[in-house]
């Protein structure tokens, strides 16, 4: 656990610290080293990234089961990760989005695989796994409260491509503390659990690399010939993402290496895929129009103390570090007694909704966009969000593992991830409105409805607790 723990520290440190001024970078002017973005195509756009970045971790975890195995993915890719920031360090346009393209593809092979390494330190009945999770996740938001400070105080004080560099550094820490401590992970040169035989495996190789420079090819002649626009992307990346899971769970049910049983695990599991898209809609808004929200509206001084806006996605990362420990010890102590996991999960979802609900109320009496809100309402939101985040994905990872069919192991949490590429799929159209519509009818349109979305799970809950069994 601690192995993992500390490589999560380092990646989310660099994953959350550049992404705290991902957008900032985009809305900034070119004088000043940004891109000159409106504020709702540089949401878009933020968003379409963690599309992408979720988007990918599918083949994260196929390559995992069947190739390269859980230890190596996550090396491969927290390699890919670093590369990636380490070119974002350029200030130049051109590696700022080649960077993002190796951070997307690194991502998608370390987060599921990094999870399912976790999940396999617990037996499937032993209570303390959801606690394990919750501690897990305490871990890596130190990091993602350590990131923005960083490379908010670096890019508001230094260059971006500067705070672009401390999310490079952070993540060759990661990798260094992963090799390190590899002794202590159990399957580090183990094969794939079920990896393709050797001629399939060659085959499988090739057909990706040679899809690889298809895909490159294609993209970069569209691109020259005026069609492929960063506005068509984002398009093309929202039709991914809601193909994707379709056909992704269409292939588990149809899949003969999956049980009768397990098919019965994976129905209720489509519920908990739905809460988890609601929620991380209003979550990844951390980072594009909070974040946006509290540069332009908020104040941004306590106690005579000014900071950058960035710095904001700091307290996200800072509550959920306070009150995951809270969280596990007292799932801990209430054992056998404590809410199922759909109760948890549909708990979370609306503290997302009412953490957008409250923003409604200092936004409201304007007559227009330019006001300023005190540091507590977003202080308060964000406090909120994090709870909601705590609950919501200690479970939801928890659950996967344990409904995860045998023969889509690493592939059923790279399932759950596709969840977060839905919702910033959705996000980089809906983020568009941002600057069209009034911030009270933005943020309250949103809440509502993921408070209604997490209403509908907890009526759904006795259903979940029948046929997701083993889960508690």
């Amino acid at each position: 656990m601690v192995t993992l723990s500390g490589l999560e520290v380092w990646e989310r440190f660099s994953f959350l610290g550049m992404q705290a001024i991902l957008v900032l970078y985009f809305v900034d002017s070119v004088a000043h080293g940004g891109l000159g973005m409106a504020d709702g195509t540089a949401a878009s756009i933020s968003a379409a990234y963690g599309t992408l970045v979720y988007l990918v971790s599918v083949g994260g975890g196929w390559l995992a089961d069947r190739i390269l195995g859980s230890y190596r993915a996550v090396l491969w890719g927290g390699v890919l990760i670093a590369a990636g920031h380490y070119l974002m360090a350029v200030p130049a346009a051109w590696s700022t989005w080649a960077g993002l393209g190796l951070i997307s593809a690194g991502t998608g092979l370390l987060k599921p695989n990094v999870s399912y390494m976790v999940g396999k330190l617990y037996r499937t009945r032993d209570e303390r796994r959801d606690a394990g999770f919750a501690l897990y996740y305490m871990a890596i938001n130190i990091g993602s409260f350590l990131g923005p400070l960083v490379t908010g105080w670096l890019g508001d004080h230094a260059s971006w491509h500067w705070g672009f560099s401390a999310a490079a550094f952070g993540m060759t820490l990661g990798l260094i503390q992963y090799v390190w401590g590899r002794r202590h992970l159990a399957g580090r040169d183990s094969a794939p659990e079920y990896a393709l035989a050797p001629g399939p495996m060659r085959r499988a190789v090739r057909w990706m690399v040679t899809g690889a420079v298809v895909v490159a090819v294609v993209a970069t002649a569209l691109s020259l010939a005026g069609w492929l626009t960063l506005g068509r992307f984002v398009d093309v990346l929202t039709v991914v993402s809601v193909a994707a899971p379709v056909a992704y769970f269409a292939v588990m049910f149809a899949s003969p290496r999956v049980t009768r049983e397990e098919r019965g695990r994976l129905r209720p599991y489509i519920v908990l895929f739905a809460a988890s898209v609601v929620f991380n809609f209003i979550l990844f808004q951390a980072y594009s129009t909070m974040i946006l929200l509290a540069a332009s509206n908020a104040e941004s001084s306590i106690f005579g103390f000014d900071f950058p806006a960035s710095w904001y996605t700091s307290a996200l990362g800072a509550f959920e570090v306070a009150l995951a420990p809270l969280v596990a010890a007292v799932w801990v102590r209430m054992g056998r007694r404590q809410p199922h996991a759909s109760n948890k999960i549909a708990f979370g979802v609306v503290l997302g909704g009412l953490s957008f609900l409250l923003i409604v109320l200092p936004t409201s009496g304007h007559s227009g966009d330019h006001y300023t809100m005190a540091v507590w309402w977003i202080v308060g939101s964000y406090i909120l969000l994090g709870l909601g985040d705590i609950l919501l994905e200690t479970s939801g990872l928890s659950a996967s593992t344990k409904l995860a069919p045998q023969a889509f192991a690493s592939q059923t949490m790279a399932l759950w991830f596709l969840s977060l590429a839905l919702a910033n799929g959705i996000q980089a159209q809906t983020v568009k409105l941002y600057d069209k519509v009034s911030h009270p009818a933005y943020f309250g349109v949103n809440g509502a409805v993921a408070v209604a979305a997490g209403l509908a799970v907890t009526a759904a809950a006795p259903w979940l607790r029948r046929t997701m069994h083993p889960v508690h």
